[in-house]
């Protein structure tokens, strides 16, 4: 039985992160061939447990996002061959995140029908749009605040001390896949988020209740 759902929220409750990429990388001029390079070498060392790097310690909490902005800033190029701006670095990245309606339409509904929900989202020193949060979140969880990142078994065990169940009452909603896989090892059952539709799909036959409109 299922009486719970944790959730992320870049790419999940907003539109994806390519998306918003796209649009800063024309805004910016920025080289997309060397940005994709850097990219890569820095999110796939985030996801391998033997290294640590900006992109743990930023996450959880160990650098704020100006030291993180000076440093990414540093190793990009625009199509003038210089950094780009490294103040607001991040915020220009993430400018383009719009909130995902049906998604937030979906918490409602759960929680209306006696889910407890919990808010599980890496930080890259971001703002929240807690003002839409109101009313749809038992608990929030955010990496830097309580320093710990995913896919780390902590920060999921903690966010189901939050809303009190076990990992097998619950369902965690992602896009990254890695982050499925630790919520696995818990006990959690997964959905890899790719689209909206697809989503809603699949917990509609795990909660049995019907969460798109028609």
């Amino acid at each position: 039985m299922v009486r719970g759902l944790l959730i992320d929220w870049g790419g999940v409750l907003t539109t994806g992160l390519s998306e918003s990429i796209a649009k800063w990388i024309e805004a910016d001029r920025i080289d997309d061939a060397h940005y994709r390079d850097v990219m890569i070498e820095l999110v796939s060392q985030a996801y391998e447990e033997s290294q640590e790097n900006l992109v743990h310690a930023l996450e959880r909490g160990e650098i704020d996002g100006v030291a993180f902005e000076r440093d990414l800033a540093a190793r990009l190029l625009t199509l003038d061959g210089v950094p780009p701006a490294a103040e607001g670095l991040l915020a220009r990245m993430f400018a383009g995140f719009e909130p995902v309606t049906p998604m937030y339409d979906m918490l409602r509904l759960v929680r209306k029908n006696g889910l407890k929900t919990c808010l599980l989202s890496n930080s890259w020193s971001n703002t929240y749009p807690r003002e839409l949060f109101d009313g749809l979140f038992d608990a929030v969880v955010i990496s830097a605040e309580v320093g710990m990142r995913k896919p780390e078994p902590g920060i999921f065990r903690h966010a189901l001390e939050l809303v009190a169940l076990p990992g097998e009452e619950c369902v965690f909603i992602d896009d990254l896949e890695a982050n499925i896989v630790a919520a696995r090892a818990l006990g959690i059952t997964g959905i890899h988020h790719r689209d909206p539709d697809t989503t809603l799909a699949e917990l509609e036959s795990l909660l049995r209740l019907p969460l798109r409109r028609a």
